[in-house]
């Protein structure tokens, strides 16, 4: 069996979190006018959590934006979780306003 991927071994905290691969944009909200944004997929998910992998300066407690596709999907999150390896990083969130189940779409 190869090595886990960064966000495979977020995942491994967050043991009712599905593999999933949704495209998605996250926003930081941050305070201040400088919103960074990028285009990601969401790895895993469920009601209450997702994981991604991200360039933006993500840390503990951060709040932001998940936005799917057209359907006009989309959630506030806090970051939980952080994951480094290998120059890359994964981002686990806990969704702010209750269950999230567009997540948990395949």
């Amino acid at each position: 069996m190869g090595e886990l991927s960064c966000a495979e071994q977020l995942a491994r905290f967050f043991p009712t979190l599905a593999a999933v691969r949704i495209p998605v944009q996250v926003t930081s909200l941050r305070a201040g006018n400088s919103r960074m944004k990028e285009a990601t997929v969401l790895e895993f998910g469920a009601l209450q959590h997702a994981i991604f992998l991200s360039a933006l300066p993500l840390e503990f407690d951060d709040r932001v934006r998940i936005e799917g596709d057209a359907k006009g999907h989309a959630a506030e999150g806090a970051v939980v979780a952080v994951q480094y390896h290998e120059g890359r990083k994964a981002v686990a969130v806990r969704f702010l306003h209750g269950p999230c189940a567009w997540v948990t779409e395949t």
